[in-house]
């Protein structure tokens, strides 16, 4: 009788489909970008970005909820398409990107919402941590031309400068900054 139970547990447990494991992916910096907007004098949208999003993004897709991110953004990589306004963005008045180098988002949970996950997390700019939470939205997944396989992730969040210690010219650059991330990542 027990060498018949332990057959039987034998193939349940080949029976039961193996489910994926939560997967390792590096931030491809060529392929993922952090863009912002603020209101320039109450009456348009100014953008810019950031061309060094780096980081790793952990994801099983059958426990989504398991997920974490670790996202750098070197903040001298800021680009406005004007060389005498980046300057000034990486000043003290602004980003102070001398003083610190980089933006920084940690996750610390996450739970699923409907085709979202929204993820809370510690963002460190300016030299200030504060948590805030996003929703993120699964994108897209499949083999590369090189024999890798890709997976990409989109947010959108918003956050007020000043939470950041970012006072400078408030009333004429708005305190509401919206950030997109679009984040492709390279399976390890």
């Amino acid at each position: 009788m027990l060498r018949s139970l332990r057959h039987f547990a034998l193939l349940a447990a080949l029976a039961v489909p193996t489910l994926a494991s939560a997967e390792t992916y590096g931030v491809d910096t060529s392929h993922s970008k952090a863009t912002f907007r603020v209101k320039h004098f109450g009456v348009s949208w100014f953008w810019g970005q950031f061309h060094d999003l780096s980081g790793t993004v952990v994801f099983d897709a059958n426990n989504p909820t398991a997920a974490s991110l670790d996202l750098t953004i070197k903040a001298d990589s800021l680009f406005t398409a004007d060389k005498k306004r980046d300057d000034h963005l990486k000043s003290p008045d602004f980003f102070n990107t001398k003083q610190f180098p980089t933006v920084t988002f940690k996750s610390k949970s996450v739970a699923k919402n409907g085709a979202k996950l929204t993820v809370t997390g510690d963002l460190t700019l300016h030299g200030v941590t504060k948590s805030i939470t996003a929703d993120f939205e699964f994108s897209g997944e499949g083999k590369d031309p090189f024999g890798g396989y890709r997976a990409g992730w989109e947010s959108k969040l918003s956050i007020k400068r000043a939470d950041f210690g970012m006072n400078f010219m408030q009333g004429g650059i708005g305190d509401d900054i919206t950030i997109y991330l679009a984040i492709e990542g390279a399976k390890k």
